[in-house]
C-alpha cells in the first residue's frame, strides 16, 4: 500500500460520520430541488401549445436566458433540466467546498490534522479522504436525481443525474487547491464561492445574449457546460469529458500542492502587522474580521437586485395567461386572488424580495457563526483574558450580523427599484420588510452558539429549511400550516395594494431579541469551547 495513502479509509469513516447529519441534508437539498419540479411544470405547462409558447417566450428574452439558460426541449424533463439543472449544480458545487473544506483546511486550523499526522497517516491521506467524502455526497445526489427523474427518460436522467454529481466535483477539486493556498478555512471557502459565483455569471451573462446557449462565456463556465448536456433534448455525453478533464487537472494541481507545503502552513500567508487603523474596541476588531465579507455579500445582493428588476416586465410577459404560474407567483408574493399586469409585476417584485431575503439568512448564519470560528480555533480566549468581557466580543460580532444584514437587504431593494425603473421607495421597503425574520434566524444561531456550541451548525439547517419552504413550497402547494413554519411566511409580502399591520413585524423583532438575550445569557454561564 502506498504510504503516502494510509489511513485513507479510517479518515474517510471520520469524516462521514461527522457529516452524518449535515451531508444527507444537502443531498436532499440537491435533489429535491430538481425532484419537484416535473409535477409543477407539468401542471403549468401540461399542454403542447404552452410549451412552444414558453421555448419561443425563453428565446427571445434574454434577461430571464440569463436566470434559468436557453430551452433545448420542449418535454416536461428537458423544462426540469432547464428549470433546476444549473440551481442544483450551483448548490453541489456549494456542498462540495464545505465538506471538502472541512476535513482539511478546518481540521489544520483547529490543530486536530497535526494530532492525526502524528499516527500512522500518509501525507495525502487527509486530502483524498476530503475528496471521497465529497465524491460520496455528490454521488448520492446524483443517484437520486437520476432515479427520481427515470420516468422521464432513463438516458435524460441519467445525464442530468451525472451533469449535476461532475460539477460538484469539479468544485470540489477546485476547493482542494483553495484549501492548500490559503491560511484560513474562512479564506478557502471565500475563494472557492467567488469562483463559482464567477462561473454562475459567466453563464449568465453568455446566456444572455445567445439564444441558443453558444456564446463563448456559457462555455468557459462549468455551469455552462452543465446546461450544455442538453438533459432530455438529444443528450451530449461528451461535454462529461470536460468535467473528467478539468477536474483531473485541478486535482493533480492541488495534491502537488499538498506535498510542498507543511501541515498548517499555505501558499498564501496573511500580511504582517501592523494592522493599519484603530483596534480600540471588541466591536472595532469584529469589523475588521468580517468586512470583507460584508462587501462582497452587499456587491452580491445590489447585482441580484438590479438583474431581477430587470426581469419584472420579461416575468410577467411569460406568465402571460398562464393561470397556474400565476397563482404560485401570486402565492408567493402574497396577493393571490388579484387580477392585473401592475397587481402581477408587485407579486413578482415581492418573492423576488422574499427570495433575496431568505438567501440573506445565510449571510447572518455566516456571520454569527463566526463567534464559533474564533472560539473554536482558541483566538477568543486571549482576547477574553484581557479587560475585555464575553458579552462585549460577542456583542460585536453581532452588531456585524445584525447590522450588516440590513444593509445586504438595503441594497438589494436599491437593486430591485433602480432594475424595474418605479418605486425604488417600494422595493427598498420589500426587502427591509423582511429583515425581522432573518433577524429570528439569525438570533436562532446565536442561542445555538450560546448554548450548544458543539451543534451550532445547525444553524445553517434551519436557514436551509426557510430557503426550501420558500422556494418549492408554494410551487408544490405545501399547506399553509408546513409553510408557517418559517419565519417568512408570517411577514406582509411588500410591495402590495394595501397598508400592512404591524404586527408581525413587532412580534418577530421582539422574538429575535428575547432569543438574543437568551443566547448571550448562555454564554456567560458556560466554558469556552475546548
Amino acid at each position: 500500500m502506498n504510504t503516502q495513502l494510509a489511513g485513507t479509509g479510517a479518515l474517510l469513516r471520520l469524516a462521514l460520520r461527522r457529516d452524518r447529519v449535515m451531508a444527507p441534508v444537502w443531498i436532499l437539498v440537491v435533489a429535491m430541488l430538481v425532484l419537484s419540479l416535473p409535477g409543477s411544470l407539468e401542471s403549468v405547462y401540461g399542454t403542447a401549445a404552452e410549451r412552444e409558447r414558453l421555448l419561443a417566450t425563453m428565446t427571445a428574452n434574454g434577461s430571464l436566458r440569463a436566470l434559468y439558460g436557453p430551452v433545448f426541449g420542449d418535454s416536461i424533463g428537458a423544462l426540469t433540466a432547464w428549470r433546476g439543472g444549473v440551481f442544483a449544480g450551483l448548490l453541489a458545487g456549494v456542498m462540495s467546498l464545505v465538506i471538502v473544506v472541512r476535513h482539511t483546511r478546518e481540521e489544520e486550523e483547529s490543530g486536530r490534522q497535526e494530532l492525526l499526522s502524528a499516527a500512522m497517516v500518509g501525507r495525502r491521506a487527509p486530502l483524498t479522504a476530503a475528496l471521497l467524502a465529497a465524491l460520496t455526497a455528490n454521488a448520492a445526489a446524483a443517484l437520486l436525481v437520476t432515479a427520481g427523474l427515470a420516468g422521464r427518460g432513463a438516458a435524460g436522467a441519467l445525464a442530468l443525474g451525472l451533469g449535476i454529481g461532475a460539477t460538484g466535483m469539479l468544485f470540489a477539486a477546485l476547493a482542494a487547491i483553495a484549501a492548500q493556498l490559503t491560511e484560513s478555512a474562512r479564506l478557502a471557502k471565500g475563494l472557492t464561492g467567488a469562483f463559482i459565483g464567477a462561473a454562475f455569471v459567466l453563464r449568465a451573462a453568455g446566456d444572455a445574449g445567445a439564444p441558443d446557449g453558444g456564446s463563448a462565456l456559457t462555455w468557459i463556465s462549468p455551469l455552462g457546460w452543465l446546461e450544455h448536456v442538453r438533459a432530455f433534448a438529444a443528450e451530449r455525453w461528451w461535454v462529461l469529458a470536460l468535467f473528467a478533464a478539468a477536474s483531473a487537472a485541478q486535482l493533480v494541481a492541488a495534491y502537488a500542492l499538498a506535498a510542498r507545503r507543511d501541515v498548517g502552513m499555505s501558499f498564501l500567508p496573511a500580511r504582517p502587522g501592523p494592522a493599519r487603523g484603530r483596534l480600540g474596541s471588541a466591536g472595532a476588531l469584529a469589523w475588521r474580521l468580517q468586512r470583507g465579507a460584508l462587501l462582497g455579500w452587499s456587491l452580491g445582493f445590489l447585482a441580484a437586485g438590479v438583474v431581477f428588476g430587470g426581469m419584472t416586465d420579461g416575468a410577467t410577459e411569460l406568465v402571460g395567461d398562464n393561470a397556474r404560474t400565476r397563482e404560485i407567483i401570486e402565492r408567493m408574493g402574497g396577493q393571490a386572488g388579484q387580477a392585473g399586469q401592475g397587481v402581477l409585476a408587485d407579486a413578482f417584485l415581492a418573492t423576488m424580495a422574499g427570495m433575496l431575503a431568505m438567501v440573506a439568512a445565510l449571510y447572518i448564519v455566516s456571520a454569527v457563526l463566526r463567534l464559533s470560528a474564533e472560539e473554536s480555533g482558541q483566538r477568543a480566549e486571549p482576547l477574553l483574558a484581557n479587560a475585555v468581557g464575553r458579552l462585549r466580543w460577542a456583542g460585536g460580532h453581532l452588531a456585524v450580523a445584525f447590522g450588516g444584514s440590513a444593509l445586504i437587504l438595503l441594497l438589494a431593494g436599491l437593486g430591485l427599484g433602480i432594475g424595474h425603473g418605479e418605486d425604488i421607495g417600494g422595493a427598498v421597503a420589500a426587502t427591509l420588510g423582511q429583515l425581522p425574520a432573518v433577524w429570528v434566524i439569525g438570533a436562532l444561531a446565536a442561542l445555538l452558539h450560546g448554548a450548544v456550541p458543539r451543534f451550532a451548525v445547525a444553524a445553517w439547517a434551519v436557514a436551509g429549511a426557510a430557503l426550501a419552504l420558500g422556494w418549492v413550497g408554494p410551487a408544490l402547494n405545501l399547506p399553509q400550516a408546513v409553510l408557517d413554519l418559517s419565519p417568512f411566511a408570517h411577514l406582509p409580502k411588500l410591495p402590495g395594494g394595501q397598508d400592512p399591520s404591524w404586527a408581525p413585524f413587532v412580534a418577530l423583532t421582539a422574538l429575535a431579541a428575547a432569543l438574543l438575550a437568551a443566547a448571550l445569557t448562555a454564554l456567560r454561564r458556560r466554558d469556552l469551547a475546548a
